[in-house]
């Protein structure tokens, strides 16, 4: 298994940075009581965020679950190894 970060992990995570950078220069709108209007826009980003998130990491566990049908599992070498020796 790889130490590599998971895409479902890193894009929601850099998408987050850049949403707290913008929130960060548009609290002028804010502070011009634009209250509505600045949480909406931070509200709607973070539901498109989480979607992303979640929709990625149903891909990557379909990704996951079509890799091992195709080619099989660790565990499913070593049993055919051990059922092969046996005989």
């Amino acid at each position: 298994m790889s130490n590599k970060p998971k895409r479902s992990t890193v894009i929601p995570l850099c998408l987050l940075v850049y949403l707290a950078v913008m929130a960060w220069m548009g609290r002028g709108r804010l502070l011009a009581g634009e209250y509505l209007y600045y949480f909406g826009v931070l509200g709607g980003s973070l539901a498109i965020i989480a979607l992303l998130y979640w929709s990625l990491r149903r891909k990557e566990a379909l990704r996951r679950k079509h890799e091992e049908e195709l080619y099989g599992t660790y565990e499913d070498t070593e049993e055919k190894a051990h059922e092969d020796k046996e005989a």
